[in-house]
């Protein structure tokens, strides 16, 4: 059985321990971590990119400490190398606060996404990983050099992926993204065990369910959905500091965002409880993994994914054009449909 086939259905996103927005203590990093272990959160999401080695770091070192913590389930990535820079603590690199002295380069082909996998498993105090990530390709995140290196990565850095995963280092295989359609690109021309994809299949956007998720069923490949709070708005709500992917809301995003709410009230039910709930409404969906910057965040996670919400709520957002009426709703609620 593929390694991603045994994630749990509640996963931890590492961005937030490696400083995204806003600093957090080593202290309060270590918290998060057994915090989640606690609430039974036993996989776990970080790349080289979330704060620039931090996440990894802090994740390998507590992990290291507890039984339970060296039996946990691990994604990373590859596709961005770390140097060595001289930084400002303080100062905001690539969306990260207080980060590790390191700055990023890209690299997609063999050597570099070996040489990546070996360095993140020293920061991790792993000699391997259930599953590795390449990290942001598509033509969002690099514009007019998309081709080159989607180019380095398959004539290099898939067959070192594929390597590594041969050799057992690695238990699966697949892509981390912000965008869905890169995910189609390379499954024209490579197999893949495992998607993680953020903030394309949530309450406020639903962009991968024509074409994306159809086709992760029709190949049987699952799918880890990353940000389902849309980097923050859909946990916040609508008040004037939340961020949608990794910016400030719009207008438009958070008049959106009031109509969920309303619903949110008029049924009783909390708005992130309904984020995490609908995306694992879909059967190809099989892990959802918000991040989660301190205890209380990781066990509270773990409560709003139980909380039973109404089946008319689910009925009420459809009704209104929230939600597209091929999407599958929760429970019972996509049964009565």
């Amino acid at each position: 059985m593929s390694a991603a086939r045994r994630l749990p259905r509640l996963g931890f996103g590492g961005a937030s321990i490696g400083n995204l927005h806003r600093p957090i203590s080593e202290s309060q990093a270590h918290e998060a971590i057994l915090g989640a272990l606690e609430a039974a959160i036993t996989y776990f999401d970080t790349a080289p990119f979330y704060g620039f080695g931090l996440s990894e770091r802090r994740l390998g070192a507590t992990l290291a400490q507890t039984e339970t913590g060296r039996a946990a389930l691990i994604s990373t990535k590859v596709g961005r190398l770390l140097e060595p820079v001289t930084a400002d603590a303080a100062v905001e690199r690539h969306g990260f606060v207080g980060a590790d002295a390191f700055d990023i380069h890209f690299d997609y082909g063999y050597d570099g996404v070996l040489r990546s996998f070996e360095q993140s498993c020293l920061r991790l105090k792993r000699d391997r990983v259930d599953i590795l990530l390449a990290h942001d390709l598509g033509r969002q995140t690099h514009g007019a050099a998309h081709d080159t290196y989607f180019r380095q990565f398959l004539d290099g850095g898939y067959r070192a992926m594929r390597e590594l995963r041969d050799q057992g280092a690695v238990g699966a295989i697949g892509l981390g993204v912000n965008e869905w359609e890169i995910c189609v690109e390379t499954l024209q021309h490579v197999d893949l065990d495992v998607f993680l994809l953020a903030g394309r299949y949530t309450l406020l956007d639903h962009s991968a369910l024509a074409e994306f998720l159809p086709l992760c069923t029709e190949r049987d490949i699952p799918v880890i959905l990353g940000g389902p709070y849309n980097s923050g708005v859909l946990a916040s709500g609508s008040n004037g500091s939340a961020l949608f992917n990794y910016a400030r809301a719009s207008e438009t995003t958070l008049a959106q965002v009031r109509v969920i709410e309303a619903l949110c009230r008029d049924f009783g039910v909390a708005l992130p409880a309904a984020a995490l709930q609908f995306t694992l409404a879909h059967p190809q969906i099989i892990s959802v993994v918000p991040g989660l910057a301190d205890r209380a965040e990781a066990q509270a996670a773990r409560d709003l994914l139980a909380t039973p919400i109404p089946n008319a709520f689910w009925r009420a957002l459809r009704d209104q054009g929230l939600l597209p009426a091929a999407a599958p709703l929760p429970g019972a609620a996509s049964r009565e449909a």
